[in-house]
């Protein structure tokens, strides 16, 4: 019974830090233009 002690508090500390880098990218623009890539990779560049 004292593992749970540790593993519940960890698990919810885990939780957290995803939610938190999650709203993270969100708020930097990570899915602002999600056509955009895929377009780009159809492009071909010839320098």
């Amino acid at each position: 019974m004292d593992i749970m002690v540790m593993l519940i508090p960890g698990a919810v500390l885990l939780g957290l830090l995803g939610l938190g880098a999650f709203f993270w990218s969100l708020r930097s623009g990570q899915y602002e233009d999600l056509d955009g890539a895929a377009h780009r990779v159809l492009i071909d560049d010839e320098d």
